[in-house]
């Protein structure tokens, strides 16, 4: 019997909980059982590819998961260390279901599984993570795998190191080949991406000096958290942009699933700038090979710039926006065909890699993108960067729904339209030109914010007056 609670730790696209209080070995075989039950053997999968990132308690994790894979006759394949897109790409090439164990930027006491169908297709609790969840606790509260049946034939172990072929697949969807030398400097944040990037950019074919920060892996994180959406952890990078006269920088998260971007003065370039620097190369690759342009999609969440859009449909492509979240994405990607996909919380989904999300190869497209000319890089995206934004600010509020609606009859008083389809969108499409997006969070009373608008001054002032309005309660209070 498990006192564990399930429910706590699956959450709505992976696993997440403390080790061992929430995840030990036992409740990942029965995890790991589940997966085999509810995915591998009702869609035929050839087998299961597992592999874990840095943390200490990653090794034994992935093994007990493997394991309760293979009680059930599933082949399962070790990739070991990787990045969480290092086990997408194993999914694809290998056309087998994955498990990658890791916490992302969360904190060294906690650990995580990110789970997959074949080609890197996701599961998700709409889409088997919950009857996963369900079977794995039925299992757990009956005392674990003990009793369970088993075929004749256990699944086999086996280990594979695909990290060569992960970094030869990605450099050959990006020619790197004639451009001119950068210099980068790379904070792996003791991530994943000191495990990758050596791999992929240390190479004959890519004209790039690499200046390592904090390359060893370390899951307990002894510089900073790996998370670069948090500006603090930022710092180290810009400084060293500066200090080596770099052209640029590049931050990764824990898993290395994640890619922020610095110029060469060590200024944030925001995610939906390179969203649309990838989204223009993708779509020219594209036309270029023979296509209509008005063939070509090109999906984008609603917290992205405005300028992602225009971007797209400047180049006579087709802008598909939906809601935030790598389902979403995905699922919106897979309906149009589209090329490209891109959120503002710099994930970055790929057509060619199996429509999964990749930010070492949205790193290529920007290095290479660099390299074509001889401006510096805040030169090169400032045509993707012409609006003010606020950047997310969140707000907890008792009564969610009464202060989206302050907010929302106050935009459209000032001749602002709505949508809904995530949270709510308003935009005055008058000069000067705005827009807000107000999302609740699904856990707690909590409002995100973003605003953009055509300059500094307009965006500050809606930003300031929805804040207030969404505060209002407390203030009064």
């Amino acid at each position: 019997m498990t006192s564990v609670r399930l429910a706590d730790v699956v959450k709505a696209y992976d696993v997440r909980g403390l080790v061992p209080e929430q995840l030990d070995v036992e409740v990942v075989r029965a995890l790991g059982s589940a997966f085999a039950q509810v995915v591998v053997l009702p869609e035929e999968e050839a087998g299961v590819v597992v592999g874990h990132d840095m943390r200490d308690s990653s090794p034994e994790l992935a093994r007990a998961f493997a394991a309760g894979v293979a009680v059930h006759g599933v082949d399962v394949t070790m990739i070991g260390l990787a990045s969480t897109d290092q086990l997408y790409y194993a999914s694809g090439a290998l056309d087998r279901a994955g498990a990658m164990f890791t916490a992302s930027h969360n904190p060294a006491a906690y650990n995580g599984i990110k789970l997959c169908r074949r080609g890197a297709r996701p599961v998700g609790q709409d889409s088997g993570l919950a009857e996963v969840r369900d079977l794995a606790q039925w299992l757990l509260d009956r005392g674990g795998l003990h009793d369970l049946p088993t075929p004749g034939r256990p699944g086999t172990l086996d280990e594979t190191d695909v990290l060569a072929d992960y970094a030869g697949y990605l450099r050959s969807l990006v020619d790197l080949r004639g451009g001119r030398p950068l210099t980068v400097v790379v904070d792996a944040g003791n991530g994943m991406a000191g495990h990758t990037v050596p791999a992929v950019l240390d190479h004959p074919d890519v004209p790039v000096r690499v200046v390592p920060l904090y390359f060893e892996l370390d899951g307990t994180f002894p510089h900073h958290e790996a998370n670069p959406l948090v500006p603090e952890n930022l710092r180290d990078l810009q400084a060293a942009v500066v200090r080596h006269g770099a052209d640029l920088g590049l931050a990764f998260d824990g898993d290395a699933d994640r890619c922020f971007v610095v110029d060469e003065g060590g200024r944030p370039v925001t995610p939906s700038a390179i969203t649309a620097l990838v989204a223009a190369r993708e779509i020219a690759k594209e036309v270029a090979a023979g296509a209509d342009p008005s063939s070509v999609a090109v999906v984008h969440n609603v917290i992205c710039s405005r300028a992602v859009p225009e971007t797209i449909a400047a180049l006579g492509a087709r802008p598909v926006r939906t809601r935030v979240g790598h389902s979403f994405v995905k699922a919106q990607m897979a309906e149009h065909e589209a090329v490209f996909g891109g959120e503002h919380s710099a994930h970055y989904y790929f057509r060619d890699f199996w429509y999964a999300d990749t930010g070492m190869l949205a790193a290529l497209h920007v290095l290479a993108a660099l390299g074509e000319q001889d401006g510096p890089l805040s030169a090169l995206v400032a045509a993707y960067d012409r609006y003010a934004a606020s950047g997310e600010v969140n707000s907890r509020v008792a009564d969610v729904a009464a202060a989206v609606a302050r907010a929302r009859d106050w935009a459209e008083a000032q001749g602002a339209v709505a949508d809904t389809l995530d949270g709510l969108v308003m935009t005055r499409e008058q000069a000067p030109l705005w827009w807000f997006s107000l999302r609740a969070s699904n856990t707690e009373p909590l409002l995100r914010l973003n605003v953009e608008a055509a300059d500094t001054t307009t965006m500050e002032q809606v930003r300031d007056t929805v804040l207030g309005l969404v505060r209002q309660e407390d203030a009064d209070g």
